[in-house]
């Protein structure tokens, strides 16, 4: 049974009154893939940053692969080893990526931040094929790339550093249909390759029944069901879950009885 590469233990977020995160806890196991569901104000994209870094917690603690995240290192020798053990992908690349850089200037510049004193020619080709760019997107821009391939490119500098995990929030919300389903399946050949641990945040069912093992459902910062994804979304227990599911577009639709019934939980 492999090990678990990323824990979180008891997170806990307050903004003023608001609980933003109220107990959270979960498992990521090397190679799987994990989703956290949820409306907006859910609690899922406060919990990603408290993963990534990004925020600290009140209370409560991230693991990675069963020690104290970067725990011993201070500063900005902290923050590089925080940054190896987990990186995030947005939902937007343009507003990620400097539109002055070439992607292979991204690269590079990730590359020798973390690996110093080392030859990139080699890494760089190795990243740009295995996001299915390839070496003539080298000179690009990002205003001369399509939004399929900006995200390509993210993802690209997400694995320059050899994390353990990838958190991706909302990494395909903005991509058309067609676009989706060609970085999913890119992400899931990767970690085929790979055995990197995903966190994917998200708002859409359909990509969390495509691309995650587990799925754990917040409301109002706290997890209200978790468990197999196929299990979940198959016979939902708690009747949030059952809301979200039945709030995916479909013939007979009613937006409004949906949010009235959201209204009444």
């Amino acid at each position: 049974m492999p090990e678990n590469v990323l824990e979180a233990v008891g997170l806990h977020r307050t903004y003023g009154s608001v609980r933003a995160v109220d107990d959270v806890s979960f498992a990521l196991p090397e190679g799987g893939s994990l989703g956290i569901v949820g409306e907006s104000g859910s609690g899922k994209t406060t919990t990603a940053r408290i993963v990534v870094g990004l925020e600290q917690a009140d209370a409560g603690e991230i693991l990675v692969r069963g020690q104290a995240r970067a725990a011993r290192q201070r500063g900005r020798a902290r923050r590089l080893a925080r940054a190896r053990e987990v990186q995030m992908v947005f939902q937007d690349p343009y507003l990620s990526l400097d539109p002055r850089t070439s992607v292979d200037q991204v690269l590079r510049e990730t590359l020798r931040l973390h690996f110093p004193g080392t030859d990139h020619d080699r890494r760089v080709r190795e990243l740009l094929d295995q996001v299915g760019l390839g070496t003539r997107a080298a000179d690009a821009r990002p205003r001369q790339l399509s939004g399929g391939q900006r995200q390509r490119v993210a993802i690209a500098r997400a694995l320059a550093v050899e994390p353990a995990v990838l958190v991706l929030d909302e990494a395909v919300a903005a991509l058309d249909v067609s676009v989706q389903a060609q970085i999913l399946n890119l992400l899931a050949d990767i970690r085929e390759e790979t055995r990197i641990g995903y966190l994917f945040i998200t708002h859409d069912l359909g990509v969390v029944r495509c691309v995650t093992d587990d799925v754990i459902v917040m409301r109002r910062g706290r997890v209200v069901e978790a468990g197999p994804t196929a299990e979940v979304l198959a016979a939902p227990r708690h009747p949030y879950t059952r809301l979200l599911l039945e709030s995916v577009p479909r013939p007979g639709w009613d937006p409004e009885a949906i949010a009235a019934a959201r209204r009444a939980l």
